[in-house]
């Protein structure tokens, strides 16, 4: 049960929202993307969004990311220190390690591994769209993150709506 109204009970002051727009669904376009990956790693393709988005014409609402596979899924994390991603894939391959023991196994020891991967990362991203651009923060990015060790060609679609 929550008590009081966060003054004086250890919570920080949640300020007012700020309206950033307002306004009737106008406009709304989709395309697909296709990212080759050298095998097990993260792709950012932020830029790629980011153009679809310019090209739309959409000024204010959402665009949808979503991986068309199992074995592959999407994030946004931080974009300016590499070492976040190495990080991110070490935590990934204690989490879900190869040759566990795995009963599905038909197409190699880096499958399983793999959709268990994608189970705790996204298929699908959605982010706001202000003025035109993606409103993601100073150092986020939009990857794609390929769970197998070979590399593949991963299918993305992207869904703006807004106005």
């Amino acid at each position: 049960m929550r008590q009081g109204s966060g003054q004086g009970s250890g919570q920080g002051k949640i300020g007012p929202v700020e309206m950033l727009a307002s306004g009737a669904v106008e406009r709304h376009a989709s395309g697909r993307l296709t990212i080759g990956t050298a095998g097990q790693g993260f792709t950012d393709f932020t830029d790629a969004v980011a153009a679809f988005v310019r090209d739309s014409g959409i000024r204010g609402g959402l665009v949808t990311v979503f991986c068309r596979h199992t074995s592959a899924s999407l994030t946004i994390q931080e974009n300016a220190d590499p070492d976040v991603q190495t990080d991110l894939m070490t935590a990934l391959d204690g989490f879900a390690p190869r040759h566990a023991g795995y009963v599905h196994g038909a197409e190699g020891p880096d499958d399983m591994p793999a959709h268990i991967r994608t189970l705790v990362t996204d298929s699908a991203l959605t982010i706001p769209l202000v003025d035109g651009r993606l409103a993601l923060g100073t150092w986020q990015g939009i990857y794609l993150i390929e769970h197998r060790d070979r590399p593949h060609r991963r299918e993305i679609v992207l869904s703006a709506i807004g106005a």
